[in-house]
């Protein structure tokens, strides 16, 4: 344990955000190197290049790359990893049986930490060193939790092939899908995924979250023509009238009697000057839906929206998707098994069959790749008390949470071998 939370302290002082954690997969390649793996892929090798979405342009990449450089990231490592190439897939093969993956994520968020005498990373010196980033999600101690289950199947009666699945750029729900396509997971017949805290104590494991809303991330940037304002404002095409229409428009798409939908505009700007008629503007949202159908209902609906929107003010736009996740279900058997499991751990003191996400996670593109194939997946949560909700710059992680999701997981992982569900 000593190991693990020094480890998961290193890497909460080195967050980075999605498709730049050189750092992070350069300090996993360290540990891993260390363990009796029979495969170790890095990089461009864990994933399929071409499924990749919202991956910042070269000069955040090359910035985030010297910044590991500067960090003590090994040079031969992240050579591998340019161009933003990121993560690892671990492998261990211990004879005849079925292949058992797990899968974590690595990346953080750009959401400047706590500086207060009462926030433990603060106090304790191990507070992020990237200002304006941290890891506010638990994705630090998740990529801890899969190495601590990595040693324990290694060091188990465990028959089969294990693989960890240390995924990057979750939080912008653009990785999983690469990964998912990446090969690795096509003889996968067993899949466990997990996520710290979600508003669950210590102590406290779900042993099947379902609720995960499909979700799709878009960017529509619109082009129009200046002009001047006040002497000829006739001769300007509108780019932000176009943006706000289309705005406010998103908002007015018919719900669905088939479930809950969801549309939201985050970010939007555009223009110059109070005096130029905007060439340029441009929106970043987000539709979501219960279902995969209904997210692609409420996507379909949109883009009509922003394309009619353009129209009418006589400007082009030009739409992307940014990231994107399906909807997917634990499967009742593996939920079964971590419940049973989790009776045995030491500190857990409550274990829930069941829970609802009501967000959205792209290990959905993991989870329907190995049930497509025939295979059961599941995503299990394991509570930890922490001072702020996720995504807050005050959110921590009770340490105690990584000793616990070890031992559930490793014992889930040698139990789902065994016993063949």
């Amino acid at each position: 344990m000593d190991d693990l939370v020094s480890l998961r302290r290193d890497l909460h002082r080195h967050p980075e955000p999605a498709w730049c954690e050189f750092y992070t997969t350069a300090r996993l390649v360290d540990e891993l190197e260390t363990r009796d793996l029979d495969a170790l892929y890095v990089g461009p090798e864990t994933l399929d290049a071409d499924e990749r979405m919202a991956v910042p342009d070269d000069e955040d990449l090359d910035a985030w790359f010297e910044r590991a450089r500067e960090a003590g990231a090994r040079e031969d490592v992240l050579d591998r990893l340019a161009g933003g190439y990121t993560g690892a897939v671990a492998v261990v093969e211990r004879g005849e049986g079925p292949t058992v993956g797990l899968r974590v994520d690595i990346d953080a968020l750009p959401i400047p930490e706590s500086e207060a005498d009462d926030h433990l990373p603060a106090a304790e010196g191990f507070r992020s060193e990237n200002e304006g980033f941290m890891h506010a999600c638990g994705h630090d101690a998740h990529a801890t939790i899969g190495l601590g289950v990595l040693d324990a199947v290694i060091d188990s009666d465990f028959e089969g092939t294990f693989k960890v699945f240390f995924q990057p750029s979750e939080e912008q729900v653009a990785g999983g899908k690469a990964v998912a396509e990446g090969g690795h997971l096509d003889d996968v017949d067993y899949l466990l995924a997990v996520h710290v805290g979600l508003d669950h104590p210590t102590g406290e494991v779900v042993c099947g979250i379902d609720g995960f809303l499909a979700v799709s991330h878009f960017r529509a940037e619109f082009t129009g023509a200046p002009a001047h304002a006040g002497a000829k404002p006739e001769e300007g095409k509108n780019a932000n009238l176009a943006a706000a229409t289309a705005t406010q428009n998103l908002y007015g798409i018919s719900r669905h009697s088939d479930g809950a939908t969801r549309v939201n505009v985050g970010l939007m700007g555009g223009g110059t000057a109070t005096n130029i008629v905007a060439e340029e503007a441009f929106i970043e949202g987000e539709v979501r839906g219960a279902t995969t159908e209904l997210m692609e209902y409420v996507e379909g609906r949109a883009h009509t929206i922003i394309e009619s929107a353009a129209a009418m003010h006589d400007c082009e736009v030009e739409i992307n998707v940014e990231g994107k996740a399906p909807s997917a279900r634990s499967d009742d058997a593996l939920a079964a098994i971590v419940g049973g499991v989790s009776e045995g751990v030491e500190g857990v003191t409550s274990i829930l069959d069941r829970d609802e996400l009501g967000g959205s996670e792209d290990a959905t593109y993991l989870m329907q790749r190995v049930q497509d194939r025939g295979g059961l997946a599941a995503y299990v949560g394991v509570g930890t008390d922490h001072p702020g909700g996720h995504h807050t710059r005050t959110f921590d992680v009770d340490e105690e949470t990584i000793r616990i999701a070890v031992d559930v997981l490793a014992g889930s992982v040698e139990r789902i071998a065994a016993e063949r569900p």
